[in-house]
């Protein structure tokens, strides 16, 4: 009679003859598959190993330790293994097909505390306050892209690219085109109106301002000399760090993505609604947006402890 070790043997020899796989690669089905076979014991039947076999194993690999991404891999070998058997009529049906993969944490998104981010914004405006002659320009410039960046939460390729067209209206609205072409409205705050003004050459009643340089002729509204006519993320992100660091903030810790972070969190902490979040971001999905739940469930305990009759109750001697 073939044992579970002889048919594991086979399937190794059969798919490195059909695929030309490394020494390497039949050593880790093999090491996988085989530890699967043990944990099953000796004397078990490949014709009776079931689903809930597979998800009683994976588990217990999960309980000793072993992280989401060998779990999925193991998974992957012995659905493979599980295939050949059919495949040979030794099984009438895979039971690893229906068996769910571990899900991998999704990091959290890195981001910034409120206090920071005001920060980053008052460095900003006091350089574009202070600056002269040929830095004038790119501090107003500057201090406009970071005020609608946190004030908007747009994609940074969105924020560089924008049109001058977006100007068309009242100045309360910007109507981006994002991932898809789909469209969206984001509203502008007022000290991102005020610092967009300032870096169009306006005073605070609209009229132009003597002082400031005004833009160049494009149909960009941040035009530049490179290829596509308008500034880039990389150099905007370089400036970014290097404000970050006149304010006292760890350089690597701040990116124009961290402050769209930085603008979600923001938001869901002080009570913003998951769809509303969404619709601001351009997440095509809520999905998407669902990596924020983490700000959801600390404001929740927060509102436990602050507004539960027994939350902060003194304990008992």
């Amino acid at each position: 009679m073939t044992s579970s070790i002889d048919h594991l043997q086979a399937f190794l020899d059969a798919r490195s003859a059909e695929r030309g796989m490394s020494a390497l690669t039949v050593e880790a089905y093999a090491r996988d598959i085989g530890d699967f076979l043990a944990y099953l014991g000796e004397g078990s039947a490949l014709t009776k190993i079931t689903t809930a076999d597979i998800n009683a194993y994976l588990r217990h690999q999960g309980e000793e330790g072993l992280g989401p991404a060998s779990r999925a891999r193991r998974l992957s070998a012995i659905r493979q293994f599980m295939k050949y058997l059919v495949g040979e009529g030794i099984l009438a049906e895979n039971p690893a097909e229906t068996v769910s993969g571990p899900r991998k944490k999704r990091p959290l998104p890195k981001t910034l505390s409120i206090a920071e981010v005001g920060n980053l914004l008052d460095t900003a405006r006091s350089l574009a306050e202070t600056a002269t002659g040929k830095e004038r320009a790119r501090a107003l410039r500057f201090h406009c892209l970071i005020e609608i960046l946190y004030a908007t939460g747009m994609r940074v390729s969105e924020l560089v690219s924008l049109p001058k067209s977006v100007l068309l209206g009242d100045g309360r609205l910007l109507t981006l085109k994002g991932k898809g072409g789909r469209e969206r409205q984001v509203p502008l705050s007022g000290p991102a109106r005020d610092a967009l003004n300032r870096y169009l050459g306006l005073t605070a009643d609209g009229e132009p301002d003597p002082e400031i340089p005004r833009a160049t002729a494009s149909r960009w509204l941040f035009p530049s000399s490179s290829a596509q006519g308008h500034l880039t993320r990389q150099r905007f992100a370089q400036e970014l760090k290097d404000v970050a660091a006149a304010a006292g903030i760890a350089p690597e810790r701040v990116s124009p993505h961290v402050l769209r972070h930085a603008f979600a969190s923001h938001l869901l902490d002080r009570g913003a609604d998951l769809r509303a979040v969404q619709q601001l971001l351009g997440h095509a999905d809520i999905s998407t947006t669902e990596i924020y739940t983490h700000v959801l469930e600390e404001r929740l305990k927060r509102l436990v402890h602050e507004y539960h009759p027994l939350a902060r109750a003194a304990p008992k001697p």
